[in-house]
């Protein structure tokens, strides 16, 4: 809509993935020479991965782009949510074999015979598996057993998994170990720094003939690096409604005003509706705070399961807290011999606040024996929670 009217050849900010825009920060150009690295020993796993909207689907398409096509056969798989079974036949439908319901056996030699064949053409075959954090475990190790195909020594098939955050426990969690050792390169993207975030604004409009209209001012830059956190996608879903307000208001200058007003139109749409959660120093130190989300601190990744603990003993009622306790617990795993130890003991810590404040209460006559029986029910309880914990730890 607003590309004729500034002049621009295409669209600056679009969302969807393109090499043209590909922009080389310094997270980006690491992590490229990651990947022609792996590229270069034609072996193996290639792992990306980052948060949402880093840029990672652009920056294998940029590899690819320094591919000779004509000696490679790319396959790129971005429904991941497959089955083992369903991952194979979508791989060889990608490929150019055409799948009847055979066998599992009979598509695995269909795909080696594929394999060979390009390999005997001086092709190389490359799978790409986007959203890999979605995939079942047996679909991982499936796609481990095809990179053991080999052919006069030479491996037949590289696979590269791109993955959010979350990806990089799943190949640490147990059951990895051999995938692991076929990994040969593997890189986490970052958001950009806030003056890479104005030169990849920059980047984006000088490729698409930007003329200065409509121009950014200084201080609109570290606006939208304030908004956006320096993630590439949220940085277009910003600037693409920026430029699409100076066309319908028919203003020439995006400035920190500009920026301010957009931004606040569309927070929403980032943050699903609630505004960003900001980091408490109380929190981050492991101690409670008035007013803390305690739900917030166990939705948020990363956390210290001391923090957690802490968190729990805030203000919360005594059943709050166990409950919450409990689910802390049916978190971990089953290495966590220590944290256990540290969750009993605070427990026991809690179980004797509890009885202390009951007995240094002092009720009235009329109330002692309705206050007997409340300090029977919880003490009873909080006896059966203490008895759960240890079942658990046990």
């Amino acid at each position: 809509m607003y590309e004729e009217h500034f002049g621009l050849t295409g669209k600056p900010f679009q969302l969807s993935p393109d090499a043209r825009f590909f922009f080389p920060s310094n997270e980006h150009r690491r992590a490229l020479s990651f990947l022609q690295y792996g590229i270069e020993q034609a072996d193996g796993f290639i792992v990306i991965t980052g948060d949402v909207g880093t840029g990672k689907t652009t920056l294998v398409q940029a590899l690819l782009n320094d591919i000779d096509q004509s000696s490679a056969l790319v396959s790129n798989i971005v429904t991941s949510q497959l089955a083992e079974d369903d991952l194979l036949q979508l791989v060889a439908m990608n490929l150019g074999l055409r799948v009847n319901n055979n066998s599992k056996a009979l598509l695995l030699k269909d795909l080696e015979r594929l394999f060979i064949q390009r390999s005997r053409e001086g092709r190389r075959v490359l799978l790409i598996v986007d959203e890999a954090q979605n995939l079942p475990a047996k679909s991982v190790e499936e796609l481990r057993m095809l990179t053991n195909m080999q052919f006069e020594g030479r491996p037949l098939l590289q696979v590269f998994l791109l993955g959010q955050e979350e990806f990089r426990g799943t190949l640490l969690s147990e059951g990895f170990e051999q995938l692991r050792q076929r990994v040969i390169a593997t890189y986490h993207l970052n958001p950009l720094k806030e003056d890479e975030t104005r030169t990849y604004i920059l980047h984006r409009l000088q490729t698409v003939g930007w003329n200065r209209r409509p121009d950014f001012e200084d201080d609109a830059f570290p606006a939208i690096f304030e908004f956006t956190d320096g993630v590439p996608r949220r940085i277009n879903n910003l600037c693409d409604r920026l430029m699409l307000f100076a066309f319908l208001e028919e203003i020439t200058t995006i400035d920190r005003e500009v920026v301010t007003k957009v931004s606040s139109e569309i927070g929403t749409e980032f943050w699903g509706g609630a505004t960003p959660p900001q980091p408490s120093s109380a929190v981050e130190a492991g101690m409670p705070e008035e007013g803390v989300n305690s739900q917030q601190v166990f939705n948020t990744p990363g956390q210290p399961l001391e923090t957690m603990a802490r968190i729990m003993f805030d203000k919360a009622n005594v059943q709050q807290r166990l409950a919450g306790l409990e689910r802390a617990i049916d978190g971990l795993g089953h290495s966590v011999k220590e944290e256990l130890s540290f969750i009993r003991l605070m427990l026991e810590d809690l179980l004797h606040e509890t009885r202390h404040s009951s007995h240094s209460s002092m009720p009235s006559a009329s109330n002692k024996s309705s206050d007997k029986s409340s300090d029977g029910d919880a003490d009873d309880s909080n006896a059966g929670a203490a008895a759960d914990v240890d079942k658990k730890r046990a």
